[in-house]
């Protein structure tokens, strides 16, 4: 607080005041930890781009090409069943929203068809000998330098090495080093490079891949800090630990400001309560449960939350492909409704229904948003009275639109009268100062 703006050093039109200036100086002294945490602990979300969506492939299938086929792969599955407006009907989008979103899914599986793209060397790669994984570690860090230095690589790639318990630690670590070391002598690392740090279950697994980060930096001569990971929420144990606490919390105050991001795992959570496999889902409410305390612990971080995966792939009979395609498009929406906006897909033909649904969100609530942030930032009178925090809300909603390209640029300036900066200060005001 400035001396200008600072009530106990300002003259006002009342004679007495109870609080003198030591009383506002013994507040400071008193709260001076609290507002260390919260400017340490709660910057907020920094508005870069988040992806929609993670794709995990097995860490010995990848090839730079990858990418491309996957997004070929989805247009031709949406091409059997008549069409990307056809699929849309099947989905129920009217016309107009259709006319809307068709041809922007179409050219999105075209040019950027995976966002994010996972490298698996845990689930999806099993245990191999050794020297096999040695050489896939090697093999995965030298391609992936390839696709970025030639500019085929999805906006974020990296890779998830096996977890920190007992039987797997070793064998993880040295693929985590193989991959960044490689990686980093090849030249620099990729501006998107995401690792993910699977089946945590306490927070001093997270202080041990905090001192692991730091060993590669040191290794390698990168900047202090230069080494972010994701965290998988697959064990029950971080929801409530042993002596009561809640772990998921803890752990994001503990990893040293180099968690980006907590990833929910449907299959390896549900499994632990053990949920009856058909029954596991995303939309279970054991996982809306462990999602929603996610969602709290992260709240003000800047840590951002990930959903899982659905295992019913759009496969088999036309009928099963139309049902799957519904199935996973409403999932989608239902996790954006409730604040989650990003998940996994497992399947090319997954990739449809991802954009359709994310586009669609955006759209359907396009309208209603410009028009109360217009008045809102305008100062025009409406039947709605926005305040800050709502405007907060509607700026965020517009900025993610524009980002995953759902709405555009000129869309922002015709309808709501603002710059993208101006949104962005708007949507994030603690990343603009």
């Amino acid at each position: 607080m400035s001396a200008a703006a600072d009530p106990a050093t300002t003259s006002g039109t009342a004679s007495a005041t109870a609080f003198r200036p030591e009383d506002y100086a013994a507040l400071d002294e008193a709260l001076a930890e609290t507002d260390e945490l919260l400017a340490r602990a709660y910057p907020g979300d920094d508005g870069s781009r988040q992806p929609v969506h993670t794709v995990y492939v097995p860490a010995d299938k990848y090839e730079p090409s990858l990418p491309g086929a996957w997004g070929t792969e989805a247009l031709a599955a949406v091409e059997q069943a008549g069409g990307m407006e056809a699929l849309c009907r099947n989905l129920g989008f009217d016309d107009r929203l259709t006319s809307r979103i068709a041809s922007k899914a179409s050219a999105k599986l075209g040019a950027e068809p995976v966002e994010d793209l996972r490298l698996d060397f845990e689930d999806g790669y099993g245990h191999r000998p050794d020297d096999e994984e040695d050489a896939d570690a090697v093999r995965a860090g030298r391609l992936v330098a390839e696709a970025v230095q030639a500019g085929t690589a999805p906006p974020f790639v990296g890779i998830r090495f096996k977890c920190f318990e007992a039987d797997t630690r070793r064998r993880g670590l040295r693929t985590l080093d193989l991959f960044v070391s490689t990686l980093a002598e090849a030249g620099s690392l990729p501006d998107g490079l995401v690792l993910t740090l699977p089946k945590v279950s306490t927070a001093a697994q997270v202080e041990a891949m905090v001192a692991a980060c730091r060993r590669l930096e040191s290794a390698h001569g990168l900047d202090e800090g230069r080494l972010r990971f994701e965290v998988q929420m697959e064990t029950p144990q971080l929801i409530l630990a042993a002596d009561g606490t809640v772990p998921v919390a803890q752990l994001l105050h503990r990893g040293a400001g180099r968690i980006t991001a907590l990833h929910y795992g449907t299959y390896d959570y549900s499994d632990a309560l053990q949920i009856a496999a058909q029954y596991q889902s995303m939309e279970h409410p054991a996982a809306d449960y462990a999602k929603e305390v996610m969602q709290v612990a992260v709240a003000g971080t800047g840590v951002r939350l990930s959903d899982g995966s659905t295992n019913i792939i759009p496969a088999g009979s036309d009928e099963q492909k139309q049902q799957a395609w519904q199935l996973h498009a409403r999932l989608v929406r239902r996790h954006l409704e409730r604040g989650y906006y990003q998940g996994w897909d497992m399947h090319p033909a997954q990739l449809p229904t991802r954009f359709l649904a994310t586009y669609a969100f955006y759209r359907q609530g396009w309208e209603a948003a410009a028009r109360r942030l217009h008045n809102y930032v305008h100062q025009v009178a409406s039947e709605v009275m926005d305040e800050p925090a709502t405007a907060r809300a509607l700026a965020r909603f517009a900025h993610r639109g524009l980002l995953c390209g759902a709405v555009s640029a000129a869309e922002l300036d015709s309808d709501v009268g603002i710059s993208e900066a101006e949104l962005f200060a708007l949507a994030h005001p603690k990343a603009a100062h």
